[in-house]
């Protein structure tokens, strides 16, 4: 796939880069050589390799699923500026 200047101009324009007029050919030689690169990727044999999800092996670290600190809402709304019945309290701004 080749990118010619017109392709250029809209690439710039869909990203709201502004390119001038004598930068295009440029930037269309620069998107052909990015292009060239991925398709030296294509040819790489992959057949049998797991996808990564990180470039170094990690395990997540496992955790039981517990409430670790509720039970606070006293402390909570002491923070609040308008506090009603157990809530935060906000003007209204929807009529």
């Amino acid at each position: 796939m080749s990118i010619d200047i017109d392709t250029a101009r809209r690439v710039a324009s869909l990203a709201r880069i502004r390119v001038e007029e004598d930068a295009l050919p440029e930037l269309a030689e620069e998107f052909n050589a990015v292009l060239g690169l991925i398709e030296q990727l294509t040819e790489v044999d992959v057949e049998g390799i797991e996808p990564m999800t990180s470039v170094t092996p990690q395990r997540l670290k496992r955790r039981e699923d517990v409430i670790t600190d509720g039970d606070q809402q006293d402390k909570i709304l002491k923070n609040a500026p308008d506090a009603r019945e157990g809530f935060f309290a906000v003007p209204k701004v929807v009529e």
